[in-house]
């Protein structure tokens, strides 16, 4: 028997030529990939391929919500180009902005490129939902969430995720668990769950 929670996870892929069918969408199996790695929790994926309409992003936010995702993860939308509307979306359902997101995926771009403060990502909080823009590359999916870390494993700028288990305490959320080896959880020590007895 799995003694962790279940948690239903919302993943959005944001993309009008991947929705149109134009090209495949690599946004969701990247989302679904990095997370089946990162949580011990089985998890129940609500997935999602959209076009950048700021009124469709919003309501499929709200409709994820509603489903009972604790969390919610997009990709894609997030530049400064017109059609970018994914930040507006996202901040037109909040109850809450959780700046501290967007200013770490910002630094953790800056690493490999100077044009990672083009990046419009949000973070906030719906309900009892934590949701969270990502960048629309799988590569700068992976390394946002994760993080850097040198040639000798040694954190070289910790990734957004191991604050994210905290956050969905904080709001009533199932507890999640990481694996340590992909993106250590951070909790206070008066915050963390005693080891079940198998």
């Amino acid at each position: 028997m799995n003694r962790h929670d279940p948690v239903r996870i919302g993943i959005v892929s944001v993309s009008d030529r991947a929705s149109s069918g134009v090209y495949p969408d690599k946004g969701l199996p990247a989302l679904q990939d990095w997370l089946s790695r990162a949580l011990q929790n089985p998890i129940t994926f609500e997935p999602q391929l959209i076009a950048d309409e700021q009124a469709v992003i919003s309501q499929t936010l709200i409709e994820l919500v509603d489903a009972g995702c604790a969390l919610i993860l997009t990709t894609g939308g997030t530049g400064p180009a017109q059609r970018d509307v994914t930040p507006e979306a996202t901040l037109a359902v909040a109850h809450k902005v959780m700046p501290g997101f967007g200013e770490q995926m910002r630094q953790i771009g800056l690493h490999f490129v100077p044009t990672a403060i083009l990046s419009r990502q949000v973070a906030v909080i719906r309900e009892q939902t934590l949701i969270i823009n990502l960048p629309g590359q799988p590569k700068s999916i992976a390394e946002t969430l994760e993080g850097l870390k040198s040639a000798h494993g040694e954190p070289i700028v910790q990734g957004i995720f191991a604050a994210v288990p905290y956050c969905i305490d904080l709001i009533g959320g199932p507890y999640l668990e990481t694996h340590a080896a992909v993106c250590p959880a951070f909790r206070p020590k008066s915050a963390i769950r005693p080891a079940a007895q198998a």
